[in-house]
């Protein structure tokens, strides 16, 4: 009795994790070390606030030019309802880790043929942002109070710019692209793909654009850093299709 109540607990392992405990363990010590290795390097990207300031003003500058400032309007309308600053702070905080840190395990657990796809994504995109913080450091739309707009995170509950943890993990100046915009993308396009409830599919191919809304309102990004996230989101699955078959061996990660 007691080694078929084994096999069945092993059976039972199998199903829930595809390919064992060893390879889920591989799995989490790549993520979190991309996420450290994301973090030391997005804090130790320029910092320079003259420079940030100066890009922020230019995309500003543009904004207004080419079609106004998008970002007032909708903090305006976010601000009108309680509960929809609310969630639109929440989703600012949440849509980046929690949001893609359950979906990247659901994928594993669930539908775990495309995990790798999904996995590579979000890690070729975040490198590529990393590169856009180094390269074009831009304070975002809150830090410009003389133009209207103002930081509603504390203001709806949600945890502010000011805490002791955002400050040490991040960079107050990495405005352009917008990473919240490409995760959402990419993790919205892969759940409607794979999943196979139609309303769930409606409601992840629409996730994006609430989280280019919710980013937008609450002040965090301008429309033009949320077009740089979603080429950002573009060019990694470009690189991703067509790179391995310039690189000798494939140049991928571990499945």
């Amino acid at each position: 009795m007691g080694t078929v109540e084994l096999d069945t607990s092993m059976d039972g392992a199998r199903r829930l994790l595809p390919r064992g405990w060893r390879h889920l363990a591989l799995q989490v010590g790549i993520w979190f070390g991309f996420l450290l290795l994301y973090q030391l390097v997005r804090g130790l990207a320029n910092r320079d606030p003259a420079a940030a300031f100066a890009n922020g003003l230019k995309v500003i500058h543009f904004e207004r030019n080419a079609t106004g400032l998008l970002e007032l309007t909708l903090q305006n309308f976010a601000g009108t309802t309680e509960w929809l600053g609310t969630v639109a702070a929440w989703t600012y905080w949440n849509s980046e880790f929690t949001v893609v840190g359950l979906a990247l395990l659901w994928v594993y657990l669930r539908r775990h043929d495309a995990f790798r796809q999904l996995r590579n994504w979000l890690l070729t995109a975040n490198v590529i942002g990393l590169l856009g913080y180094a390269l074009m450091p831009t304070a975002p739309p809150r830090l410009f109070p003389d133009f209207g707009f103002a930081d509603s995170m504390a203001e709806f509950g949600a945890l502010n710019h000011g805490s002791g943890f955002v400050q040490l993990a991040g960079n107050p100046y990495a405005a352009m692209p917008s990473l919240h915009s490409t995760d959402a993308v990419i993790v919205g396009v892969t759940l409607a793909y794979v999943c196979r409830h139609r309303i769930a599919k409606l409601l992840w191919l629409v996730w994006p654009a609430w989280v280019w809304f919710c980013v937008m309102a609450t002040a965090n990004h301008f429309w033009l850093d949320v077009i740089g996230g979603v080429i950002v989101a573009a060019l990694a699955f470009v690189i991703l299709r067509y790179g391995p078959r310039l690189v000798p061996g494939g140049g991928r990660l571990p499945a």
